[in-house]
């Protein structure tokens, strides 16, 4: 492999001189991002939490603190505390590093948004296929021609910046489309502004690496933007973890508490304040029947219903699992009676459920007064409402089952 001369008059170490203060600052930038990313990752390794998404954002922790301590190496031997002939190795493992880390990315997008296909080979085997083809690529071009890389003055070229980018760059692409094509079929409206962050906000990752190798090389712009993007994950994972019942996706019991204790949440101006209760009708059944896990479903598959209708209606609402197979709603209608509807789109959004078993609901509700009333209190007339209600469905299905028996005999 061909060796770098450094003494063409000197220009060299005068480059080296001028970089030492820049390198400090690089290094200590990229030093800080490591320290925080590994309190993240210590943090969650504690963590009872252990969901797929949570495992996919700890290695994408990883591979960031393996990308920014080998960036640090490159400061050190292009300012001369290490020595040069390191160059080629550690640009070689910047790009391992960096493709890693896109990758392990796309994996964790993948969870977060629960796709269907994040296990699919053939998408992971063209996207390995593509850094394969890649990494082989810049092995070769740097042990044939590496002055094309990288100059005299350890600068990288643009051709390196390129073959730095290209397998990043189409995991991006690959996550863009995808989110934005997922977010055209999801009806859950908190759902769509999600995928939308997603589509749109790495791409800040992206233009702050753009502006740092085009313009800025000796800054800390890319760390710093990574830092921002991985603590706003985190950030949004501590929120779920704190307010989110982890298996509906809904407001937890401890949300709701903070929910009713802010008077402006529950009286508004020209609207009314409704509790409805539901829970699942012979829930414990479908446990004895078919196990603990088809009933996880069956409470996945009435949340699931019970946002869609949710989102249909056109008033403030609050949903939560209240405990068991119970759900607890605070919505804010204009009129009562819409209190009715909402529970009719709810029970039409089951319906429309496929299982092994029929699902259905039963709700109750009443309404929160200003004057005298407490949450608790009407949570209470609720709950007494959704047995009223429980007890009706029974009585029905009792004298259908009757009237069938006297047909049948």
């Amino acid at each position: 492999m061909k060796k770098y001369s450094h003494d063409a008059a000197g220009v060299f170490d005068r480059g080296r001189k001028q970089l030492e203060g820049f390198s400090f600052y690089y290094i200590e930038g990229n030093l800080l991002c490591v320290i925080v990313f590994g309190i993240i990752l210590l943090h969650n390794h504690f963590n009872i939490d252990r969901q797929d998404k949570q495992v996919k954002y700890d290695k994408v922790l990883v591979a960031f603190i393996l990308y920014f301590l080998t960036d640090c190496v490159w400061a050190a031997v292009v300012d001369g505390t290490l020595p040069s002939g390191l160059i080629i190795l550690v640009a070689y493992l910047i790009y391992i590093l960096m493709a890693a880390t896109v990758y392990c990315w796309y994996e964790f997008v993948m969870a977060y948004i629960q796709a269907p296909s994040r296990s699919n080979r053939r998408r992971r085997h063209v996207v390995f296929l593509v850094f394969l083809i890649s990494a082989l690529a810049l092995a070769v071009h740097f042990a044939a021609a590496p002055q094309t890389l990288i100059n005299e003055r350890l600068e990288t070229l643009p051709l390196y910046n390129a073959y730095l980018t290209i397998v990043p760059d189409f995991i991006m692409i690959v996550i863009f489309f995808y989110t934005l094509r997922k977010r055209r079929t999801e009806e859950n409206t908190t759902e769509r502004k999600k995928l939308l962050f997603i589509a749109f906000f790495p791409m800040m990752v992206a233009v702050g690496g753009f502006i740092q190798s085009a313009y800025l090389p000796y800054s800390t712009i890319y760390c710093f933007t990574c830092l921002i993007l991985m603590l706003v994950f985190y950030i949004d994972s501590i929120e779920k973890r704190i307010s989110v019942d982890p298996l509906t996706g809904l407001n937890n019991r401890g949300q709701l508490t903070r929910y009713c204790g802010q008077r402006s949440n529950l009286f508004m101006e020209g609207r009314r304040t409704v509790v409805i209760m539901l829970d699942i009708d012979r829930f414990k059944s479908i446990n004895d029947t078919y196990g603990h896990a088809e009933g996880d479903k069956a409470l996945i598959i009435v949340s699931r219903a019970l946002r869609r209708a949710v989102d249909q209606s056109n008033f403030p609402s609050f949903a939560c699992r209240y405990g068991g197979d119970e759900f607890l709603l605070v919505i804010h209608p204009v009129e009562v009676k819409e209190a009715d509807q909402l529970i009719g789109k709810i029970r039409e959004e089951v319906d429309r459920e496929e299982g092994p078993y029929p699902l259905s609901v039963s709700a109750g509700y009443d309404e929160l007064l200003e004057s005298y009333d407490t949450m608790q209190k009407c949570i209470v007339r609720a709950d007494q409402k959704l047995y009223e209600d429980k007890e009706r469905i029974k009585n029905i299905s009792l004298s259908e089952r009757k009237e069938y028996g006297e047909t049948g005999e």
